[in-house]
């Protein structure tokens, strides 16, 4: 079993990888605060995987559950209510731990409620996705969708540990792992080139969900984002850079209505569009773009956004973006691969040439 450390102090925290782990009470018993514990799961985990950590949660003097509907969709405050209803109607107290079952639409609402709930209260992250297992289960960023924005209402609140079973990812459908192999290859452009050319050479392995690639590929994704966590945790400085090709993605994500394009789909043609955009602006080389391309495609992603989104859509749902400051757009786009920057220092006609790039290419 691999097991990785956040490093922030007494707020330090640990990620458990392996095989089958998800059975086994040593892994949760440690971090669980006090007797009070509530499951959170959805619907479609739920009837996969929600009596076994239950079972495995029994040594709880008071368990309970609630399940939430599955989807992007209901990431907002309505459903988020439906766990305060829960932990107020079964009277769960201040000392309690919520434990979040399923992606990262779970768990990022989950947080949100643990952040929440009576100010404060502790939280565990078993995440069910590849995309939740390499980047929102780790780093505690927490929240929900405005119709305006993605993530625009949130909080930053730790969990206690990060439980991460590889073997839950069998049940995948494929559209689902090759969106989080997204946020796999942002780690190798922003962090580690060589781990990027790994992955050219490795992504089929991922995709058929061969276990020791899996370990790896999350290992080392996971260790990139404690590294870059550990260092800035409320993102006032290089952690923005783990946002490659979001704001793009975010965009295309408000646009379509959320649900319509998997996360990491959109992230995936939002990092084409940042590749291309560096490339514009002298800071890769245009072989390298084609790099990224071809690597998106082969796993299963696209690398242009929805038609019907021009430069002037595009504008105005970048406009609401996190990254915005004092009105000025800001884009995480690669000084080199391996190097990412963030930057408003960019000429506005190379952003408008990646606009009617991609716009032509569906």
């Amino acid at each position: 079993m691999a097991e990785l450390k956040v490093d922030l102090g007494e707020r330090s925290y640990p990620i458990f990888i392996a095989e089958d782990i998800l059975t086994k009470p040593e892994l949760f018993r440690p971090y669980v605060d006090a007797s009070q514990v509530l499951v959170v799961t959805n619907t479609t985990v739920d009837k996969l995987y929600g009596d076994a950590l239950m079972s495995t949660l029994s040594f709880a003097s008071k368990l309970d559950k609630v399940v939430l509907p599955d989807g992007e969709q209901f990431k907002h405050l309505d459903t988020v209510n439906k766990i305060f209803d829960a932990l107020l109607e079964k009277k769960h107290n201040r000392k309690t731990t919520l434990i979040a079952l399923g992606g990262g639409v779970v768990g990022d609402m989950v947080g949100f409620a643990a952040a929440c709930y009576q100010r404060g209260v502790s939280f565990i992250q078993v995440p069910t996705t590849v995309l939740s297992q390499v980047d929102s289960s780790v780093g505690g960023k927490t929240g929900v969708n405005h119709p305006l924005g993605k993530n625009m209402i949130g909080a930053f609140h730790q969990p206690n540990s990060v439980v991460i079973d590889v073997s839950v990812l069998q049940s995948l459908p494929d559209r689902e792992v090759s969106a989080g192999i997204a946020e796999i290859i942002k780690y190798g452009l922003i962090a580690d080139y060589p781990f990027f050319c790994w992955l050219e050479e490795n992504v089929e392995a991922l995709r058929s969900r061969q276990i020791d690639a899996l370990i790896y590929a999350i290992e080392k994704s996971c260790q990139t984002k404690a590294d870059i966590v550990a260092e800035d945790e409320r993102e006032g400085g290089i952690r923005a850079i783990l946002n490659l090709g979001h704001t793009f993605g975010h965009a295309i994500e408000a646009f379509l209505g959320y649900g319509t394009w998997l996360h990491g789909e959109a992230v995936g043609a939002g990092m084409a569009m940042a590749c291309d955009l560096s490339e514009r602006l002298g800071w890769i080389d245009a072989a390298m773009v084609e790099r990224v391309d071809a690597l998106l495609v082969k796993s299963g992603l696209p690398i242009a956004p929805p038609p019907e989104m021009d430069s002037e859509v595009f504008m105005k749902y970048m406009s609401v973006d996190k990254k915005v400051l004092d009105g000025t757009l800001r884009l995480v786009l690669l000084a080199s691969c391996g190097k990412a920057i963030v930057t408003s220092d960019f000429d506005s006609s190379k952003l408008e040439e990646t606009f009617e790039k991609y716009h032509s290419l569906d």
